[in-house]
């Protein structure tokens, strides 16, 4: 692992010598490898401390890195994950209130009866960011299965404080209509792992309590818009990728209702559409498998306000959708952007990405 990081601060080093530039709408970008030499990574958290480049980035067998001014540290204290298939150390995400709680949120999958299941613990990060201490679990699956595949994972901050998490379905399609388990949902808790009273299902009997909305496939992709809206980005089957406004207890269709085909070729469920069953807001066919997503505050190209970012891992692009019409306007892309799996907006307005391909993370900023 020393190896591993040595290379990575080596690269740093040179990292601005190596910046490429890319054209898009809003005119020519610079895009600069900010680390480089990673295992699958997974996350990007910025830090929120003035006048620092501090950043975590997790990688899926179970490591978490704190990058600042070029330096990379493996943080301890992180959990123990099951790292097979799809799952492992997944995405991070710091609060708003971090300078007064040094509070990190991990999402992971966890080893559990009959399997694996997601799980979203937190810590507090040292002052040097070498440390997690007082890691806790606040939330985990109810249910542990085997395959390791549809973990979801991604973790939001509402505006009010609690917290989101997307789960997929773990591969067993018809569990993410049964409220019983919380496979195929967003869930949402308060920051001490509680319930919170106003959730749409509390009270009901033989329902999780957790669960916010359902009748997901995987949900790899998460954001707040602008007025404070959960917005997610989920993968189809063979077609049916798609882009969903979460709205309190609603149902998004999967696997009853699908713009999408099984890898065989066969039909899903009953078509794309049935009554008391959302439609998404915007889908792809075919499939790009979108991952990570943010939505643009503006500050470095107004002209992109609202809109919302999504990196593609099957063909190797960021896709700008429209927030007003959600409608894919445009693909960014470059050697760089291969395997895009996580998009985040810095604190300066710089927008980060993680490229599986290139075993990195950059930043694209204006040229």
């Amino acid at each position: 692992m020393r190896f591993v990081l040595t290379c990575a601060i080596l690269l740093f080093g040179t990292a601005f010598a190596s910046a490429q530039t890319f054209e898009t709408s809003a005119g020519a970008v610079r895009v600069t490898p900010m680390l480089t030499g990673l295992d699958e990574p997974w996350a990007i958290a910025h830090l929120p401390q003035q006048g620092s480049t501090a950043f975590l980035v997790t990688e899926r067998d179970g490591a978490l890195l704190y990058v600042d001014n070029g330096t990379a540290t493996k943080v301890s204290g992180v959990p123990d994950v099951a790292a097979s298939g799809q799952g492992g150390l997944l995405d991070v995400m710091i609060p708003r209130d971090f300078a007064q709680t040094r509070a990190v949120f991990l999402s992971y999958s966890k080893s559990l009866k009959g399997g694996a299941g997601t799980a979203l613990a937190v810590g507090t990060l040292s002052a040097d960011g070498t440390a997690l201490s007082d890691l806790r679990d606040l939330f985990v699956m109810s249910e542990g299965s085997g395959g390791g595949r549809h973990f979801g994972s991604r973790i939001t901050e509402a505006l009010d404080g609690t917290l989101f998490l997307t789960i997929g379905d773990r591969g067993d399609r018809p569990s993410a209509q049964d409220l019983s388990v919380h496979n195929g949902s967003v869930i949402r808790i308060n920051r001490d792992g509680s319930v919170p009273a106003d959730n749409p299902f509390v009270g009901q009997a033989d329902v999780r309590p957790e669960i916010y909305s359902f009748g997901h496939r995987n949900p790899q992709g998460a954001a707040l818009d602008l007025g404070g809206t959960l917005w997610v980005a989920e993968h189809g089957a063979q077609g049916g990728d798609e882009v969903n406004r979460i709205r309190k207890g609603a149902n998004f269709g999967w696997p009853v209702i699908s713009y999408g085909r099984h890898y065989s070729g066969a039909k899903i469920g009953e078509g794309t559409a049935r009554e008391g069953m959302e439609q998404p807001a915007f889908y792809w066919d075919p499939s790009m498998a979108p991952s990570g997503m943010a939505i643009y505050s503006g500050a470095l190209w107004p002209q992109w306000r609202g809109d919302m970012l999504i990196g593609s891992l099957k063909f190797d692009y960021i896709a700008r959708l429209d927030g007003e019409n959600v409608q894919e306007v445009e693909q960014i892309s470059g050697p760089e952007t291969e395997r895009v799996r996580d998009v985040v907006e810095a604190p300066d307005g710089s927008i980060w990405f993680i490229s599986v391909g290139q075993g990195a993370v950059y930043r694209m900023t204006p040229q």
